[in-house]
């Protein structure tokens, strides 16, 4: 499984249930790495897209205590035994964990990859990813040239667990 997210410098990744900044390159690598593919996500991440929609041409999992949460067009589960179920039905590299921050923790270990993003700047933040830089079992195997938006620079990194 792979884990998918835009982190300030402080691996900070939400404010007030939205993205700290919109970076256009970011959400077109987002959007042409998560096509086609299966998206996991918490019921508030689904609730921070625009007409609280579940994303075109995915397969949207979204993870909630809510027994009675319900969105058409997404695949609603309870639990991580009802997840895992799930998650079943498909290959492990065609699965992407987005968030929010309680989702990333609960499938940090269960994941092999990581699409980091990594913005050049502290925002202001109530939401984290965990900090990949000091877990000895993951490791960067790929980061690309230093990327600019406006003043703000950043990286595309790819995190890799060590077997």
């Amino acid at each position: 499984m792979n884990l998918i997210a835009a982190v300030d410098k402080n691996w900070a990744i939400g404010r007030n249930n939205k993205l700290l900044v919109s970076i256009p390159d970011d959400m077109k690598f987002f959007r042409e790495t998560t096509t086609g593919k299966v998206v996991v996500m918490g019921r508030k991440t689904l609730e921070s897209f625009p007409g609280k929609k579940p994303l075109k041409n995915r397969v949207n999992i979204v993870l909630t205590g809510d027994r009675s949460y319900q969105a058409d067009g997404a695949v609603i589960v309870h639990d991580m035994e009802e997840l895992h179920e799930e998650l079943k039905k498909y290959p492990s590299e065609d699965i992407y964990v987005i968030g929010g921050e309680s989702i990333y923790k609960q499938l940090l270990d269960e994941c092999d990859v990581a699409h980091i993003t990594k913005i050049d700047f502290a925002y202001e933040a109530d939401a984290w990813f965990p900090n990949l830089d000091e877990k000895e079992a993951w490791v960067v195997t790929a980061d690309s040239e230093e990327q600019t938006y406006f003043d703000l620079e950043y990286h595309f990194y790819k995190y890799e667990k060590k077997a």
